[in-house]
């Protein structure tokens, strides 16, 4: 099973793949406590409860293509990861993945609350979808 998490100041979304790692499915959104630690501990529990053999990560690269402060922020966050859950990390360019997420929201006149909820999942699911599809090729 692939894990993606689409990281954020104060969420982050998650979302895995079906058990034949053809597609995503949007799992849930954990708020940040402002604690890594704990933010790690519930990240690495999800790991467990489904069995994750790889994780991909929302890279977070300017529009273009440089790396900034948000990308540096990353690299340390995946580096903890890292040491904490041991198996693969990969990471995926999410530039526009949130964007793309509320546009597909709005589009299905879900509600500003219910999107709040919902949007960093799927945003993480658009993130595994472009594992997945760049895996195929």
């Amino acid at each position: 099973m692939i894990v993606a998490l689409d990281v954020g100041e104060r969420r982050i979304g998650i979302a895995i793949s079906d058990p034949g790692e053809s597609f995503s499915l949007p799992l849930r959104t954990i708020e940040r406590t402002g604690s890594l630690h704990e933010d790690l501990e519930t990240i690495l529990e999800i790991f467990r409860d489904y069995g994750a053999t790889t994780v991909v990560v929302g890279d977070p690269v300017a529009l273009s293509g440089e790396r900034g402060l948000a990308t540096q922020k990353m690299d340390a966050f995946v580096a903890t990861l890292a040491k904490a859950y041991g198996g693969p990390i990969e990471r995926v360019d999410e530039r526009m993945t949130t964007a793309q997420a509320t546009r597909a929201l709005v589009a299905a006149d879900v509600s500003r609350k219910k999107r709040k909820r919902t949007v960093d999942q799927l945003a993480a699911a658009l993130i595994l979808d472009s594992f997945l599809a760049r895996r195929r090729r």
